[in-house]
């Protein structure tokens, strides 16, 4: 039971969210349970949110992904799910906000797909957050990262 507390509880202290009125653990012992899944190599990867990933406040759940950039990188994240609303948000190590995206550009056909572009200014490990918008528990969804390259 403790376990479970604190996978949820953890990315709220190390994110500055923190939860008021509680005992908590050290900062210490919060990072070294809070352990982002690495990212795969290959660009893309299927997974899927539940009500076992971390709450969000607002009635959705959000799972974490470790990444390596480099500054000067261009990348493009998107997140793809027929089961949910996705929202997809980009963080440094710190929990900082980089940039965050909820529907994709307009399309001739509507989407609730998450679609982000953004540049690195700093290289070094940041977490890619993939979250349901609103109080949607989640589903399979597909997120890729796609590092840009000049014409």
């Amino acid at each position: 039971m403790l376990t479970s507390f604190l996978r949820w509880l953890t990315p709220a202290i190390v994110l500055g969210t923190g939860v008021m009125g509680s005992q908590l653990p050290s900062n210490a012992q919060c990072e070294s349970s809070y352990n982002p899944i690495p990212f795969s190599s290959a660009g893309e990867m299927t997974d899927t949110l539940t009500e076992q990933d971390i709450p969000t406040g607002q009635g959705g759940f959000a799972r974490d992904y470790r990444i390596e950039f480099n500054a000067g990188d261009q990348v493009a994240i998107d997140v793809l799910s027929e089961n949910f609303d996705t929202v997809v948000t980009l963080m440094g190590r710190d929990g900082s906000m980089v940039a965050e995206n909820d529907d994709a550009p307009s399309t001739p056909e509507a989407t609730t797909n998450s679609l982000l572009f953004t540049r690195i200014r700093k290289s070094g490990s940041y977490i890619i957050r993939v979250r349901s918008f609103g109080e949607a528990t989640g589903g399979q969804f597909t997120l890729r990262v796609t590092r840009l390259r000049p014409v």
